[in-house]
């Protein structure tokens, strides 16, 4: 756990390098010679793969195609069918015969495969061509795509193999191992969890059984009590009957001292009521006179309210009219706003052109530094390239005479 060395910090970066052929790049002529081998034979399988599916549409392709195209994969078919036919009537035939027909089949066999370079060749002539049919054919797990995307992982097991050093293979077989003991301890690891885990469930189990047990002990109490509330509660009704009989003998006696009360209660109300109908009479008499002033009062009121009525039209006719002249008003000042809106509106898109112009002349001023810069460093490139050239084919002398 303690810091790496720097030798080996430098051989993990690598072996992780190695482990992602995406970061590869080639590092040699010959590397690079022998990757631009194997990217122009992947490109020529890609074309290649393409033929069939143009041969079968070639109605539909004939226009993109061209005419010289065209005539050769009408000559590649041809040479395939007979092939096919040539092939399919391999039967029992004689000794001559047969090699007859096999001498013919190398001939189709090498006719076919000048066709196919031909036409790879107006392919290649034409490079953009096979991009633009490649989705318009609609290619799909054929044996000749399984070929090709076998070829490029080919190609970058290649690029592996040949950009890998025998420190950096130490140093990825090494990384390998590592990871290997740190799966084997992981996994002794989680076998010591499992085996804690079992226990700690059998522990769990044994706390779960003497929690019923419990819960069995309670229950029986449970029951216990039940019986004595029973009994108890038995002998409580009893004596709650008991003295509800001795409180009714209470209450039938104080019933019989009730009714002697309510009858000396009914000749006292006899003599309240016809005291109570002559002061009611006394009172009619007084509310008569009362509704007398009322209605004078009423009658003065209807004559003060006519008059307020009369006072309060003229207020509201005036209100009115100046109702009217604020209606003007906020008019003229809602047309003043919107002008006043529109001119800020003006102004403030000026402004942003303005703006607008600024950032255009600092971006082409900027733009043209840059281009005046990879200018002067063209110039000064091109000065210094026929000389570095000349260093070269010395060089190339040299070795020649060695």
């Amino acid at each position: 756990k303690g810091m790496a060395s720097p030798k080996k910090a430098k051989v993990t970066f690598d072996v992780v390098k190695i482990l992602d052929p995406h970061q590869l790049k080639p590092d040699s002529m010959e590397t690079e010679r022998i990757m631009n081998v194997l990217d122009e034979t992947a490109a020529k399988l890609e074309m290649s793969s393409l033929i069939p599916h143009m041969i079968d549409s070639l109605d539909r392709f004939a226009d993109m195609l061209g005419p010289e195209i065209t005539k050769n994969l009408l000559e590649l078919q041809k040479l395939s069918m007979e092939m096919e036919c040539l092939l399919a009537s391999s039967g029992e035939e004689t000794t001559t015969r047969a090699e007859e027909r096999r001498g013919h089949l190398c001939f189709l066999e090498q006719r076919l495969k000048c066709s196919v370079r031909n036409v790879l060749r107006l392919f290649l002539a034409n490079p953009s061509l096979p991009q633009a049919l490649k989705p318009k054919a609609g290619m799909g797990d054929s044996p000749a795509e399984v070929f090709v995307k076998a070829f490029g992982v080919f190609r970058n097991f290649m690029l592996e193999r040949l950009l890998t050093s025998p420190v950096e293979k130490e140093g990825k077989i090494q990384f390998v191992e590592d990871i290997s003991l740190q799966i084997k301890k992981h996994t002794e690891a989680i076998t010591a969890l499992q085996a804690k885990l079992a226990a700690a469930i059998q522990t769990r189990e044994d706390e779960i059984h003497k929690k019923d047990n419990i819960i069995k002990d309670l229950k029986t109490r449970i029951q216990d009590l039940a019986e004595d509330s029973k009994i108890s509660f038995q002998k409580i009704k009893e004596e709650g009957e008991k003295q509800q009989k001795v409180e009714l003998q209470a209450s039938q006696s104080k019933c019989a001292g009730l009714q002697q009360d309510i009858g000396q209660l009914q000749r006292q109300l006899t003599a309240l009521v016809v005291e109570h109908r002559a002061s009611e009479l006394a009172l009619r008499k007084r509310k008569r006179r009362l509704e007398m002033e009322i209605w004078n009062w009423v009658q003065k009121y209807d004559i003060d309210m006519a008059e307020k009525q009369a006072e309060y039209e003229e207020v509201d006719a005036a209100y009115a009219e100046e109702k009217a002249q604020l209606s003007l008003l906020t008019e003229k000042h809602a047309l003043l706003l919107q002008e006043y809106t529109q001119i800020l509106e003006e102004r403030k898109m000026l402004q942003e052109k303005e703006e607008e112009a600024l950032k255009e002349l600092n971006t082409k001023n900027r733009a043209a530094a840059r281009i005046q810069a990879l200018w002067k460093g063209y110039l000064v490139r091109c000065l210094y390239k026929p000389k570095k050239k000349k260093g070269k084919g010395k060089g190339k002398g040299k070795k020649g005479k060695k």
